[in-house]
């Protein structure tokens, strides 16, 4: 590990201051689909969960209801974002080398965030966040499962943990399955690891920002609402099987398998995917554009009692032109999830939801401007930023500390094991607990300082 300092005392740096019946009637559906539990799989007909849950714990009391995770892939520049250094200048800055002041004094952020700068009060900053790989596949695995990498099991990712213990495990009866993620999966390991594939996030597909999303299995590209209830209509009139098969418990189960995936396309819980229902003044607010969008789609789902949302937003592995591509992303960024923390907060929705933005690491501190790179940076593990806000976590505060290069953490290591038992514990999943394998031995959720890891303790000054 590069980040040398270990403060198990908790302490912040604060600076005063969150689918084949379905394919008949022409609705595209996957093996991919099937099987991570959408459309018939969502209600829960066919997939039965042979995992149990630990039993002779008693959890915590639960602040959190649901997370949106904002998952920057390919790793942001922390200097750029949320740990700037101006004084650094031109070799580790290039041409972003201003910063703006939030609403707590003596806190800045990148130039290009003058809008989250605003709503400073709404999260906190974790500048000391590390882990010291930097490979793609291994800093991904590891923020999101909270677990190392190089052992015989493949972790599951938090959202499967969080879907199964307060989703299905919970009594979660919704149509839209409890773990999403707009729009593609990430594909650097299986989200649902050995917990199997019920619980594999749902990926809608699709772009939120065209004119119409079109949500994998349940909007038909090219097919209008009117057209699927006449199919719907007429494949009812001739199914004769079905008419002579009444009372029947089997079919009757097919039947309301069916009844739900229709509802779930025509009905009700399929309009939460319909951006267009939400005014066009807010749709503006958070930014025509894929990731804003996703953004505001993200607020709909947990309205809906969605417990998990991955925004998987792409482009940040900015090893060439890195300041060019910073000038469109960040902006967005700004856009979108400012505008996120306080519509959450405008809806009494931020303080049961948690927002955690953050990318696998971030990028190397001193820019590399020589041929091709022509001012990029790489990966860099050993220090990054991540924003924590809502659900149990306090805002306007400043957890840890990076060097005055941004090279190596100085104060309050937070590893990834450290960030995700801190929610762990908020949506009242206990840290320390265990879970089933299929195999029938019991795993812990996350490591311990006895497993031989550097733990830097959970994040209670903020909680």
């Amino acid at each position: 590990m590069n980040a040398k300092p270990q403060h198990t005392d908790g302490r912040l740096r604060s600076y005063r201051g969150g689918d084949s019946l379905l394919g008949m009637l022409g609705i595209p559906i996957t093996r991919r689909s099937l099987l991570q539990g959408s459309l018939l799989g969502a209600t829960g007909f066919w997939l039965t969960d042979p995992l149990g849950a630990r039993a002779d714990a008693e959890p915590p009391a639960a602040k959190a209801k649901a997370v949106i995770h904002i998952w920057l892939w390919g790793g942001p520049s922390h200097i750029d974002t949320f740990d700037p250094k101006p004084d650094l200048g031109n070799d580790y800055c290039g041409p972003l080398r201003a910063t703006t002041a939030t609403s707590t004094a003596g806190v800045a952020l990148g130039e290009l965030l003058p809008l989250l700068a605003k709503q400073f009060d709404k999260y906190t900053i974790i500048r000391s966040s590390t882990h010291g790989q930097n490979g793609h596949e291994t800093a991904a695995y590891m923020v999101q499962t909270g677990n190392q990498t190089g052992g015989k099991l493949v972790y599951p990712h938090v959202g499967a943990v969080v879907s199964k213990f307060t989703g299905y495990e919970a009594g979660y009866k919704g149509l839209i399955p409890p773990y999403i993620v707009l729009t593609q999966p990430q594909g650097r390991f299986s989200e649902s690891g050995f917990l199997g594939p019920r619980y594999k996030p749902f990926a809608t597909g699709g772009d939120p920002n065209a004119k119409r999303f079109l949500v994998e299995g349940v909007v038909a590209p090219g097919i209008s609402d009117e057209r699927q209830r006449g199919r719907r209509e007429l494949l009812t009139r001739l199914n004769s099987l079905a008419l002579a098969s009444q009372g029947s418990e089997q079919m009757e189960a097919v039947a309301k398998a069916e009844q739900e995936a229709y509802d779930l396309i025509l009905g009700d819980a399929g309009k939460v995917f319909d951006l267009a229902q939400e005014d066009d003044a807010l749709r503006a607010r958070y930014g025509r554009n894929t990731l804003g969008q996703s953004c505001l789609m993200a607020r709909r789902l947990v309205e809906k009692g969605v417990r998990f949302v991955t925004i998987n937003s792409g482009g940040w592995d900015t090893h060439k032109e890195h300041f060019e591509a910073m000038r469109t992303m960040l902006p967005q960024l700004d856009k979108g999830v400012s505008t996120l923390l306080e519509d959450l907060a405008d809806r009494g929705l931020l303080e049961s939801t948690i927002v955690w933005c953050s990318g696998e690491f971030g990028r190397t501190p001193q820019v590399q401007w020589e041929a091709p790179w022509n001012g990029g940076r790489n990966h860099f593990g050993a220090v990054f930023s991540t924003l924590v806000a809502g659900g149990g976590f306090r805002g306007g505060a400043v957890v840890g500390a990076s060097d005055s290069r941004a090279s190596e953490v100085v104060d309050r290591p937070v590893y990834p094991w450290d960030m995700i038992g801190s929610m762990y514990e908020l949506l009242g999943i206990d840290p320390e607990g265990e879970i089933a394998h299929p195999q029938g031995m019991d795993v812990a959720l996350l490591p311990k300082a006895s497993d031989g890891v550097e733990v830097g303790g959970r994040l209670k000054e903020i909680m």
